[in-house]
C-alpha cells in the first residue's frame, strides 16, 4: 500500500490538483462578486465644532489649542502624520522661537512645550542658544505629535491621508468643507473652520479674498547622505562641486548649499535644492517634485565623483515632499506689512510674536548663501502679529493661520517660519473655542480678549516681557 498516494498515483494526484484549484478559485470568485455588487453610497457627512484643515506646524498647534480649550475638534491632514515642514519636508529647525540678538524666547505655549519634550530645552526656558535650535530626530517628532493629539481624547478626532477638495459657503459663512480619503468624498459641516493648509485653500474656495504674487519663492527638497567623512571645509568643497555640476549642465539651480553633520558623525543633512514653481498649480507642483528629486540625486553624484570625503557615501533618503515657502496669502481684516515689522509696531490685539529675518529666496542660483541681499540682511526685533491678520474679509466663521495669514510678501518672508506658524495656529485654536463658548463669530471676537486668554495659558505675544 502506498503511504503517499498523491506522489505516485497519477489519477489520485490529478484529483488532488483539481480540488486544490477549485478551493483557491472559490474565494476569488466571492471577492469578484462582492466587488461587482458594490453600490456607491451617499456622501458621508461629519459634524464638528471646529474643523482644522492642515496638520502642519500651524494646524497641529491649532487643533491642540482648540481641543484643550474644550472644543470638539476635527483635524484633517493630507500626509499620514502631522508636523508639516518638520516631518514631511524634513526641516528640523525651530525657527522663530528666540530673538537672534538676545536669545530670549519670544514664543512660548505649545511651541516651547513641544521643543522641551524633544529634550532640546527646559519647559520654562527663558533663553535658547542657538536662536534657531534643531530637534534631534524628525521621526520621533512625528510620534510625539501623535501622542499629543491622542492625549486630547474624544475632544479631538484626526483624519490623516485626507485632502481638502472644496469649501462651500453661503451668507458669509463656510457651510461645509469636502475632503477626499479612503471613505471617498466626505462633507464636513463645522461651526468654525481654521485654514492651516499653507496655501489658503479653504479661504480661496470659500470666497474670502486672497492674493498670490506673480513670482513666489522657490521650492526646496531636503535630503540626507550616509557614510560621509568629516573633513575640514566640507561646505566649501560641496559648494565648488555644485558650481562645477551646474557648469557641466547637470544641475539647473541650487543655493548654499547647507551641508551639516546633524544626526550622525558620518551622515550629512543637505538643504540646497532650488526649484522655481507655482505650488498652487497641480501640474507645476508635480513637475517641481520630480525636479527636486533629480537635483538631489545630481548633487550627490557630483560630490561622490569629485570629493574624496563622499567616495564611499550613499544616498540615504529624500523627504517625501518638496518644501513650499510661499503661495496664496489671505487678504484679511489687517494686512501686516514689513514697515510695521521693522518698526516693531505694537497692536492691542496682538496674539503672537515674530522675530525671524525677512527671508526671501530668489529664483536663481546663490552660491554660499540662501539669499542675495544687497546691501544686507533685513533683521527686525521681536514684533507683534495682530489677531485681525488671521480674520478674513467676508467670511465670519473662518480663521487663517500659518504662512497663509494676512501679510504683505515682505512681512510674510518673516512670519512664514515654523515656530511663528505654531504661535498663529495656537491663537486661532484658542479663539475658535472662545467664540463657541461666547456664542459669537470669530470675525467679531474681541482680539484683546483672545490675547488675554492666551496670556493666561502662558502663550500669546511676548514682545512686552
Amino acid at each position: 500500500m502506498n503511504p503517499n498516494p498523491t506522489s505516485s498515483d497519477p489519477s489520485t494526484r490529478r484529483a488532488f490538483v483539481k480540488a486544490s484549484a477549485v478551493a483557491a478559485v472559490a474565494p476569488m470568485a466571492a471577492a469578484v462578486a462582492a466587488d461587482q455588487s458594490f453600490v456607491k453610497a451617499p456622501m458621508r457627512e461629519i459634524e464638528t465644532d471646529v474643523l482644522v484643515c492642515g496638520g502642519g506646524c500651524a494646524g497641529t498647534a491649532a487643533a491642540l489649542s482648540a481641543a484643550r480649550n474644550g472644543a470638539k475638534t476635527l483635524l484633517v491632514e493630507k500626509a499620514p502624520f502631522a508636523g508639516g515642514i518638520i516631518t514631511s519636508v524634513g526641516l528640523p529647525y525651530f525657527d522663530g522661537i528666540a530673538d537672534i540678538k538676545t536669545h530670549r524666547v519670544v514664543v512660548r505655549g505649545i511651541a516651547l512645550e513641544l521643543l522641551a519634550k524633544t529634550g532640546v530645552c527646559k519647559a520654562d526656558a527663558k533663553e535658547i542658544k542657538p536662536h534657531n535650535p534643531t530637534i534631534p530626530n524628525t521621526f520621533e517628532f512625528k510620534v510625539l505629535l501623535d501622542r499629543e493629539l491622542q492625549a486630547c481624547g474624544d475632544k479631538l478626532t484626526v483624519l490623516f491621508n485626507s485632502f481638502v477638495c472644496d469649501a462651500e459657503s453661503a451668507n458669509g459663512r463656510v457651510t461645509s468643507v469636502v475632503i477626499a480619503n479612503k471613505d471617498g468624498l466626505v462633507r464636513i459641516k463645522p461651526k468654525v473652520v481654521i485654514d492651516c493648509t499653507g496655501d489658503a485653500d479653504v479661504a480661496a474656495r470659500a470666497g474670502a479674498p486672497t492674493e498670490q504674487s506673480a513670482e513666489v519663492q522657490p521650492l526646496t527638497l531636503h535630503f540626507r547622505i550616509g557614510k560621509v567623512q568629516r573633513v575640514p571645509d566640507i561646505s566649501k568643497l560641496c559648494r565648488a562641486g555644485l558650481v562645477k555640476a551646474q557648469e557641466l549642465g547637470e544641475l539647473p539651480h541650487f543655493y548654499g548649499p547647507g551641508v551639516m553633520f546633524m544626526y550622525s558623525n558620518d551622515e550629512v543633512y543637505v538643504h540646497g535644492v532650488r526649484v522655481p514653481a507655482n505650488p498652487t498649480d497641480a501640474a507645476d507642483l508635480s513637475r517641481a517634485e520630480m525636479q527636486g528629486r533629480a537635483d538631489a540625486l545630481a548633487m550627490h553624484r557630483a560630490w561622490k565623483r569629485d570629493i574624496p570625503a563622499f567616495a564611499d557615501s550613499y544616498f540615504l533618503e529624500a523627504y517625501p515632499w518638496i518644501g513650499v515657502r510661499e503661495s496664496r496669502r489671505l487678504i484679511g481684516q489687517h494686512i501686516l506689512n514689513e514697515k510695521e515689522i521693522m518698526q516693531g509696531r505694537r497692536f492691542d490685539d496682538a496674539i503672537a510674536t515674530g522675530c525671524w529675518y525677512l527671508d526671501l529666496h530668489p529664483n536663481k542660483t546663490v552660491v554660499g548663501s540662501a539669499n542675495d541681499f544687497d546691501p544686507q540682511k533685513v533683521q527686525p526685533g521681536p514684533y507683534d502679529i495682530p489677531y485681525r491678520s488671521l480674520v478674513p474679509q467676508q467670511i465670519e466663521n473662518l480663521l487663517v493661520a500659518g504662512r497663509c495669514h494676512s501679510a504683505t510678501r515682505g512681512a510674510h518672508a518673516s512670519t512664514r517660519v515654523t515656530v511663528t506658524a505654531m504661535a498663529l495656529g495656537e491663537a486661532a485654536g484658542c479663539a475658535t473655542a472662545m467664540s463657541l463658548k461666547q456664542k459669537t463669530s470669530v470675525a467679531s471676537l474681541n482680539g484683546q480678549r483672545v490675547r488675554e486668554t492666551l496670556s493666561q495659558q502662558n502663550s500669546g505675544p511676548f514682545t512686552d516681557s
